[in-house]
């Protein structure tokens, strides 16, 4: 028999022969797949892509394919060389042999066509690759045909070469239930057969009613569990994992989670009827309990959608996790991912589950991943596919597909992996079946999603056996007003109002701008009065955060406070004299910063947005934390990136106009340990920055669905003339109410996005994407010599060719960068950021050096990454 290769030798590396290949793909995904999943049919899961990874390589058998697997020989008849079309249809016919229903064996064509590519439209690539091009007329061949016509000479070229192997791999792939001849003979009928499933009577086009609603996740799954188990196999050299058990999951231990908070508990005294402290210890002890035990209620009812409601500071992070780990133990799965919406607070939850747990990432138990730190995705049906398989980094890959017993991880990677997926993203995917998921803060979901999202965790709940917990003070109602695929959704907080009742911490007034927004929508709020404001609020002793809607309106509040006649000291100054001195940034120690801060003077001002870098966000808004603990005067002027989980506390809070969820989620920064009696949340309705049109709140809030009207409307419904409003009466009743309004009224998300998925649109469903699809700079800052050098590291890694050690070092500059949104209009800015030097010539990603003469107008050490006189259309965030 001919030798076989499914991967040459090459670099040092011995070849790894064809058969071996797949008996270690089919191996892999017997421990990928659990032995219990099953089809939407009720068919073993685990044997179908088990069955596809014994052909899905099968075309490489081929001497068109060795031939330019080793000698890099193109054949004459060029499709010759591919070897997914011929797999695809090995696929359909192995599956339909043993028994499989034809919408599984459709699937595994699919999965088997596209493991080095993408979804397509899924029912037109089926009927396309299978038109029999012998019913056509015309002399031009399309692609399709000409791939028929290469698969015909490929199962010549195979049965005339290496017969006995084609046989030994069809008579384990369907277990004795076909054959290697039955294959051969059968593939002109089998076109026939394949079109007919997903056409109408005539054959002429397409059915979309062919396949069923729960088709795109049967092949969501084969496909990504048969992409992992494939390069994984490729980047081990084939070698056996049997013993080392790579995709089992550590499981976070729930009596140590317990011991955690009992650690906590004993420390701080709960009492019912004690100090503001201990009240807040009792319900936060009370509300964990319960939620622990509905928990466990709902899981033995079989799990499904659960909301977990608690108000900010009722410890949601902890019950969150102790809730999921009770319905993980409870339903016998393996894996927790908590999903967030933001990359900027990963860190913070991390750090967290670190201290609970005494671990590091990326692990078993512990892994975190968002787009920092995305390797490049493949896309391709060739060898160069094959190639960059060889050459990934196994651990990587394992990280990246959440095989870890805890991910933290992001709305983006979670979602966008279920809705359209790149190859790469698609390994994830396996790891979501029998989990826990916890959606934290799903209000922060872009509203175009608001019908889709929904749908998607219907897969994960119906097919992938997974369960799903929405976690928020603020629920959007996205699954209690959803379609009916969701049969109902259990809260796990008895009743949520008692918690809101029992700490309400803030009370909230509208200014006279907001009102006269309300009644007439005219007279915002003029920079001047605002920054005179918050000087007297800290003239009265009082820690404030006035939380702006764009980057411009938060340069315009800094600069009139810092332009003002009352002393304020820069908190960004002192950092960027401590960051001089100091070797990294990591010798920076917030609490001595902040005490030379106190040193010098009794007021300061900080500025937060997202143009600074996300390490020197962390120590500033640590200090800042030292401040106000300290009760420190200290004024925070920040975008909404402050909103999202930072855990810490102000005296007062001012927020510009916005989405009730929004004021709600910035009144989580005030009184936030009940540092008083009660905290201030002003809502004010700022003014138009320079150079812009429109007001902040109009220029965000207004884009597609205008929701500041609905807004005002519902404040405007709860609140009593000259009267404070409550906690209750905000983060309760008007927030119910709004997202009442918002689904009724304005019937947020679109429904073609649901359509999508029922239809098997993976070509329009990756072209969907949870961030706004701007076009964006990456720019990494150095400030440090340490910083530089890591740079320089890169460029050195690059040059050698080094492309792991590329990666492995870009990730850990991920704290260094920011993104720019570059507008189609902006090519003045665009032209300003091109001046800067690429970090190597195989990337996109820009360097500032800070230091670097002629660069430091670049950036602002209060305000972050700035562009030198530009007078472009300002950013919004």
């Amino acid at each position: 028999m001919s030798i076989r290769y499914s991967h040459p030798p090459e670099d040092g590396h011995k070849g790894v022969y064809l058969r071996d290949h797949l008996d270690d793909v089919a191996r892999r995904a017997n421990e990928i797949v659990p032995d219990r999943a099953t089809t939407p049919e009720g068919e073993s899961l685990q044997r179908v892509v088990e069955t596809l990874a014994y052909v899905h390589d099968f075309g490489k058998a081929t001497t068109f394919f060795q031939e330019y697997l080793r000698h890099n020989t193109e054949p004459e008849y060029k499709p010759c060389r591919y070897h997914a079309p011929i797999g695809s249809f090995a696929a359909y016919y192995v599956l339909d042999a043993q028994g499989f229903e034809t919408e599984t064996s459709l699937a595994g064509f699919v999965a088997v066509a596209k493991h080095h590519g993408r979804l397509p439209d899924v029912t037109q690539y089926i009927y396309d690759r299978a038109y029999n091009s012998e019913n056509s007329t015309g002399d031009a061949q399309t692609s399709a045909e000409q791939q028929q016509a290469a698969i015909a000479m490929q199962l010549n070229d195979i049965d005339e070469h290496v017969s006995g192997l084609a046989a030994d791999i069809l008579n384990d792939a369907t277990d004795s239930h076909g054959s290697w001849d039955g294959f051969r003979h059968s593939y002109k009928g089998l076109l026939d057969e394949i079109t007919a499933a997903v056409a109408t009577e005539s054959g002429t086009t397409i059915s979309r009613d062919s396949l069923s609603d729960s088709c795109y996740g049967l092949v969501l799954e084969c496909w990504g569990s048969l992409v992992l188990a494939d390069k994984t196999s490729a980047a081990s050299r084939s070698e056996d994992t049997s013993s080392g058990a790579p995709y089992k999951a550590e499981r976070p231990s729930m009596q140590v989670l317990d011991e955690y908070v009992d650690d906590i508990e004993s420390s701080s005294p709960a009492d019912p009827d004690g100090s503001r402290t201990e009240r807040l210890n009792h319900y936060r002890s009370r509300a964990r309990s319960a939620v622990i035990g509905n928990a466990e209620e709902f899981a033995e009812e079989g799990g499904g959608v659960a909301t977990l409601t608690l108000p900010t500071g009722m410890g949601k992070t902890l019950s969150g996790l102790s809730a999921a780990q009770t319905i993980r133990d409870e339903r016998g799965g393996e894996r927790i991912v908590y999903a967030l919406p933001f990359t900027s607070i990963i860190d913070q939850v991390v750090d967290e589950v670190e201290e609970i747990y005494e671990t590091d990432t990326p692990g078993r138990l512990l892994t975190a991943h968002h787009h920092l730190s995305e390797t490049k995705i493949v896309d391709e049906d060739d060898v160069d596919a094959d190639k960059a398989d060889r050459n990934d980094d196994v651990a990587g890959m394992l990280a990246e597909s959440w095989r870890a017993g805890l991910t933290v991880t992001t709305f983006v990677q979670l979602f966008e992996s279920l809705a359209g997926p790149a190859n790469k993203q698609s390994m994830k995917i396996s790891a979501l079946r029998d989990s826990v998921v916890i959606l934290d803060e799903p209000q922060s979901l872009p509203l175009d999603w608001w019908k889709l999202v929904p749908r998607l965790v219907t897969i994960l709940t119906e097919q992938y056996n997974a369960t799903v917990i929405a976690m928020t003070a603020t629920q959007p109602q996205l699954f209690d007003a959803a379609t009916e695929r969701i049969d109902n959704v259990s809260e796990l907080v008895d009743d949520p109002d008692v918690y809101f009742e029992a700490t309400e911490r803030v009370q909230y007034e509208l200014d006279a701008s907001a009102e006269r927004y309300i009644e007439t929508q005219s007279e915002p709020k003029a920079y001047p009065d605002a920054g005179a404001e918050l000087l007297s609020a800290v003239d009265a002793g009082a820690s404030t955060l006035a939380v702006c809607n764009t980057i411009d309106s938060a340069r315009a509040l800094f600069d009139e406070l810092t332009g003002s006649r009352r002393s304020l000291l820069s908190v960004g100054n002192v950092y960027a004299d401590e960051l001089d001195a100091a070797d990294t940034t990591a010798d920076i120690d917030p609490e001595a910063l902040a005490i030379r801060i106190k040193n010098q003077s009794d007021a300061s001002i900080l500025h937060l947005s997202t143009r600074l870098r996300p390490l020197d966000r962390l120590k500033l808004i640590e200090t800042a934390k030292e401040l106000t603990d300290d009760e420190h005067g200290l004024i925070t002027v920040s975008t909404q990136l402050i909103e999202a989980g930072v855990d810490i506390s102000f005296d007062r809070v001012y927020r510009d106009l916005a989405p009730i969820d929004s004021i709600v989620q910035a009144a989580g920064r005030c009184n936030r340990s009940f540092e008083r009696e009660q905290g201030r949340v002003v809502i004010w309705w700022l003014d138009v920055p320079e150079e812009q049109k429109k007001t902040p709140a109009e220029a965000v809030y207004n884009r597609g669905a205008t929701l500041l009207p609905v807004a005002a409307e519902t404040l405007d419904s709860v609140r009593e003339a000259d009267t404070p409003l409550s906690e209750t009466a905000v983060a309760r009743t008007a927030v119910t109410e709004y997202y009442r309004r918002l689904h009724t009224d304005k019937n947020v998300g679109k429904q073609e996005y649901v359509e999508y998925v029922d239809d098997l649109r993976g070509d329009k469903l990756r072209d969907l994407s949870l961030i706004d699809q701007r076009n964006a700079v990456d720019i990494i800052i150095c400030r440090t010599t340490a910083e530089r050098e890591q740079v320089e590291q890169v460029r050195d890694a690059w040059k050698q060719y080094e492309f792991n050690r590329v990666r492995r070092l870009m990730d850990e500059l991920k704290e260094l960068r920011v993104s720019i949104p570059i507008y189609h209009e902006e090519s003045d800015k665009k032209e300003k950021i091109g001046q800067l030097n690429r970090i190597h010539e195989d990337t996109d990603v820009l360097c500032l050096d800070v230091r670097e003469h002629g660069l430091s107008q670049y950036f602002d050490q209060n305000t972050g990454f700035v562009i030198p006189d530009s007078t472009a259309e300002r950013r919004i965030i």
